[in-house]
């Protein structure tokens, strides 16, 4: 029987007339350990058992969507031959080797050839929507730059280029269009997949909708992959994205201040912002992934340390609601992993940290977007390009960019100073919005090359209408000469910043210096951003140059070694390292601490450098009575009198803690009809009572009575 969930705000939906602002993804049908309780669910894959895994989820009250890998997946028919009768093996990626690249047993990356699309649109696509599915999620474009090197690709180049083609480490050049070619048959892989969805949907009266669950290109570039990225936001096929962030990818090394480590927090911040700017411009849609584990094998206190990082940085976007709570829920609750660092010890979910990420989840229900943003100097973003994934592999001489540090010699400094750093994609510096708020935009082509000459315009006017751009690049890698518009034509120019620069006035090869055009100013530094961050206390010239151009209008650039953001009665804080001091972070009020599976109540709160904070603010709570946090979802609340009830589900074999704000003391608790009262879980201070009880996907009835 089908179970209305209860809201907590009104949100658009993916599906028609319904709210949908959680999801999860699972290759399983319905279980009572995996019932997270989220709005939907995306079943994942085509096998023999997908329309009774569909049906098993929408029995028990789900809205069901689909996910799967379109640059790899359960294809074997296709590959082995099954399908079409010819073998297709040879369509996978291949190194220069002759290697195969593998995501699994007879699951090769593949070559999106028109031969695979079709095999994709047959046998995947229409199969899901002939079983009434209509939001599919097509995961993971990925090219990875080592590859290039089979014969499908090779076809790809001469069809392509209209050339023969050349192995991509004979030369800068072959690197970049080799990878220029990969991030081209993805992006048509994708618009001919979402093209057909909608066009089949359309013909049984069905409108379908198609998303794009991607890592951040932050992440691809350093991983070493080609996607679509930012281009995929203003394709008319695509209707979002979901920001595949995690503590996997966020815990990624990067330099900063001469020191190589990982730096979970500020990595997913940059990562989340990255993938909110792409669709903020556009008005797409996207979800934002937490994991509480990850791929890599771990410990559990190492993933609750990393969880509260990244789960703080993805609601440190004030703009963005809408969440995919965990993937894989079967590896989460199910699987063994060491108890600790260093012990041989393997358990399954430690039975607090269940319940401290449940509450976390549930709480995303909750949150609301906001107007509020967060504390520090706003209007600070550095531009960055999908060609950033275009200079990886193989490293050519005069090149090097360890770790992207590139990249993150822009955004570092700046960050671990307490500065709010933005994104902003140079594909969409077309869009009114994409640089509206930004006072000081920060960019470098020692990374990325621009694709087309119209960025270059829209920069130029934002400059003239009152913008500070700030290029740092020494312009001498090889990748500046690779044969693109800037060097073709007959407008020929040595490096693609000349034409940027030629737009507003000032001269190729434009020296050091500070130049105005129109209202606003140039100011271009001959570093790349590396240097800013390979070596220890380097950054100073770039801070330098931020703050003064922050400054023209009056305002000063703000450093200090914690973040703020107030999201309703939602309160979050995060605090760094390698900052501008080592104060913790103070705040005095009454706040439930949802980090903590007992969910105290605490007036004071000390957050120290390396940790975050995520508080519920009890000043800020509603009338009372009211569930304020839980660890299952609370469903078909009621007051009568001096009574309030509610149901509560949520996975089987955790325990679900809730704290219940109350007009008074409560004189009875019953749990499932169970006298439970204890006198000592009241809470004087902040009004509330703690409940503690085992979970139930079916449902446990509480009742209290004061």
């Amino acid at each position: 029987m089908a179970v209305a969930f209860s809201s907590c705000l009104p949100s658009p939906g993916g599906h028609a007339g319904e709210r949908v602002n959680t999801t999860f993804q699972t290759a399983s049908g319905w279980r009572p350990t995996i019932d997270t309780r989220a709005d939907a669910v995306m079943v994942y894959g085509v096998n023999g058992s997908l329309e009774d895994r569909i049906a098993s989820w929408r029995e028990k009250g789900y809205l069901v969507d689909f996910m799967t890998g379109i640059a790899w997946g359960g294809y074997q028919d296709y590959f082995t031959g099954a399908w079409d009768g010819k073998p297709h093996l040879d369509e996978g990626q291949k190194q220069a080797d002759g290697d195969t690249i593998w995501h699994g047993q007879m699951v090769p990356y593949i070559v999106p050839t028109k031969g695979y699309l079709e095999y994709f649109k047959e046998t995947q696509v229409k199969r899901v929507i002939d079983a009434g599915v209509t939001s599919l999620y097509f995961e993971e474009p990925e090219f990875w730059n080592r590859a290039g090197y089979s014969d499908a690709f090779k076809k790809e180049w001469e069809d392509f280029y209209g050339e023969p083609w050349r192995p991509q480490d004979e030369s800068p050049e072959a690197t970049y269009l080799s990878n220029k070619l990969k991030y081209h048959l993805y992006y048509r892989a994708l618009d001919e997949a979402s093209s057909f969805a909608k066009e089949y949907g359309r013909g049984k009266g069905l409108d379908v909708k198609c998303y794009v669950p991607t890592h951040s290109l932050i992440n691809y570039s350093k991983w070493e992959i080609v996607s679509p990225e930012a281009s995929l936001a203003s394709m008319p096929g695509i209707d979002g994205y979901i920001a595949q962030v995690w503590t996997g990818t966020s815990r990624s090394p990067n330099h900063f201040g001469g020191i190589h480590k990982e730096r979970t927090f500020e990595s997913a911040f940059l990562e989340y912002a990255c993938m909110a700017s792409m669709t903020a411009p556009t008005g797409r849609r996207v979800w934002f992934l937490t994991d509480p584990i990850e791929d890599g094998v771990k410990d559990w206190e190492d993933y609750r340390r990393n969880y509260h990082a990244t789960f703080t940085a993805q609601l440190l976007q004030p703009q963005i609601a809408d969440y995919e709570i965990m993937p894989w829920p079967q590896r989460i609750y199910e699987r063994l992993y060491p108890k600790s660092a260093g012990s041989s010890e393997m358990i399954r979910i430690p039975g607090d940290y269940a319940t401290m990420m449940q509450v976390m989840t549930n709480s995303l229900e909750c949150i609301p977007v906001s107007g509020n943003t967060v504390s520090g100097s706003q209007g600070v973003s550095v531009l960055m390009g999908n060609s950033l994934m275009f200079q990886n592999f193989p490293v050519h001489e005069g090149y090097t960019d360890p770790d992207r540090a590139d990249f993150f010699g822009m955004a570092l400094p700046l960050l671990k100073r307490g500065v709010p750093v933005g994104i902003t994609h140079i594909e969409n510096v077309g869009y009114e919005k994409a640089l509206k708020d930004v006072k000081v935009l920060v960019m470098t082509y020692s990374n990325m090359k621009p694709m087309d000459p119209e960025a270059h315009t829209s920069l130029a006017a934002w400059v003239k209408a009152g913008g500070r751009l700030i290029y740092c690049g020494r312009d001498n890698d090889p990748f500046q000469s690779v044969k693109e518009w800037w060097n073709s034509g007959d407008d020929s120019w040595e490096r693609p910043s000349d034409h940027m620069f030629s737009l507003m006035g000032v001269g190729a090869g434009a020296p050091e210096g500070e130049y105005s055009y129109g209202k606003g100013t140039l100011k271009v530094i001959r570093k790349d951003p590396k240097e800013f961050v390979l070596t220890p206390d380097s950054d100073g010239e770039l801070l330098d140059a931020v703050g003064k151009m922050y400054s023209l209008d009056g305002d000063n650039l703000l450093f200090k070694n914690s973040f703020r953001l107030t999201r309703g009665p939602y309160e979050l804080a995060a605090v760094m390292d390698e900052s501008v001091s080592d104060e913790p972070l103070e705040m005095e009020g009454r706040f439930i601490d949802l980090f903590d599976p007992d969910l105290p109540v605490l007036t004071r709160i000390v957050i120290r450098p390396g940790d975050q904070g995520y508080l519920y603010n009890l000043d800020k709570a509603p009338r009372a009575p009211a569930v304020l946090a839980s660890a299952g979802r609370v469903y078909d609340s009621s007051r009568k009198g001096r009574s309030f009830s509610w149901t509560t589900r949520g996975p089987s074999e955790t325990v679900c803690a809730a704290r219940v704000k109350l007009p008074t003391k409560p004189v009875s608790v019953k749990v499932n009809g169970e006298e439970t009262i204890d006198p000592a879980l009241w809470d004087e201070v902040g009004e509330t009572y703690l409940i503690r009880f085992d979970n139930d996907p079916e449902g446990v009835r509480v009742e209290v009575r004061w």
